[in-house]
């Protein structure tokens, strides 16, 4: 899969359609763990091309934080 398909996949996979990107890099490391590890030394990589799909699609939209009260 291609990474915005990757992030597509995880935000879709959420009930409210909308995922933190922290929780984009977990339910990509934990959907394909043996592709794409948290770990220090393993997770730059991907994680870095995560934000920057992110930035350049414009399917993606950037939605302030909700705050819990």
């Amino acid at each position: 899969y291609s990474y915005s398909t990757l992030i597509a996949m995880a935000i879709s996979s959420s009930p409210d359609k909308r995922m933190t990107l922290r929780e984009i890099y977990t339910w990509i490391s934990s959907t394909f763990p043996q592709t794409y590890s948290m770990s220090q030394a393993d997770g730059k990589g991907w994680q870095n091309t995560v934000r920057h799909n992110l930035s350049l699609n414009k399917y993606f939209i950037k939605a302030p934080r909700e705050h819990l009260e």
